[in-house]
């Protein structure tokens, strides 16, 4: 193995710490994005709770911002619960965009890698053939069978490049969609929240459609009984 990074030439270098720097944000990743940690179970029924009972003093609300992304994002709407449904919502949007740009810390850098691995790693058989060809135009062919195993140590260059370059790519992506879905889940807690929070005491709710209608207004009409059918067994009246 080290004969094949030694034959890579000094392409391999880079390729090797970029392998490493991968290797440690796929590890952080995977413990910062843990589901307990970006969603704690029960926190989501607690808050509303909260918001139910009015407990919302500013000590719950700064141990429920330091709590958890989903903390930091209900603690968000609680804090402007005072202001229009609208104004709630942009408050959310905003603190939103945050805890997303804060949960894919380190994913461009993980993207960057599995860009830039390929195209190191064929710098480096480039490079490698440069090398070999400009010593056969100084000293000619000699051996086949050395000339392919120049080629055959050029091109591992390549083969690290892209052993790099595919488990960077794959983990981006995978980290990437879990948290599109984290962010889901957590639109939907602050819409059930939203919902606590216009159902709280002291919040004017519209009155029925009936209630708000005026009283139909009595007219002296005359009203007329008939009989109708043959057993005259059905009444009706009507008002003229």
């Amino acid at each position: 193995m080290w004969e094949l990074v030694k034959a890579g030439g000094w392409p391999m270098v880079p390729l090797l710490l970029l392998g490493v720097l991968a290797l440690a944000i796929v590890l952080e990743r995977f413990w910062s994005l843990r589901r307990n940690e970006v969603l704690p179970p029960g926190l989501g029924q607690e808050v509303r709770n909260w918001a139910a009972r009015g407990k919302l003093d500013p000590a719950h609300l700064q141990t429920l911002r330091a709590n958890s992304p989903l903390g930091a994002l209900l603690a968000a709407a609680l804090e402007a619960r005072n202001r229009p449904r609208d104004q709630i919502r942009e408050r959310i949007e905003d603190t939103g965009r945050h805890l997303v740009h804060r949960m894919e810390r380190f994913l461009n850098a993980l993207g960057t890698i599995a860009s830039a691995g390929p195209l190191l790693g064929l710098l480096g058989t480039v490079v490698g053939m440069i090398q070999m060809f400009l010593g056969i135009l100084d000293h000619g062919v000699g051996d086949v069978n050395q000339l392919a195993g120049g080629i055959g140590k050029a091109l591992v260059c390549t083969a690290t490049g892209m052993i790099v370059a595919i488990p960077a790519l794959m983990f981006h992506r995978f980290f990437k969609g879990r948290i599109h879905g984290y962010v889901v889940e957590m639109e939907q807690e602050a819409s059930a929240l939203l919902d606590t929070l216009d159902g709280r005491p002291g919040v004017m709710t519209p009155a029925p459609l009936r209630a708000r209608l005026p009283p139909l207004r009595q007219r002296p009409d005359r009203c007329v009984s008939a009989t109708t059918g043959p057993r005259m067994s059905r009444i009706s009246t009507w008002c003229r």
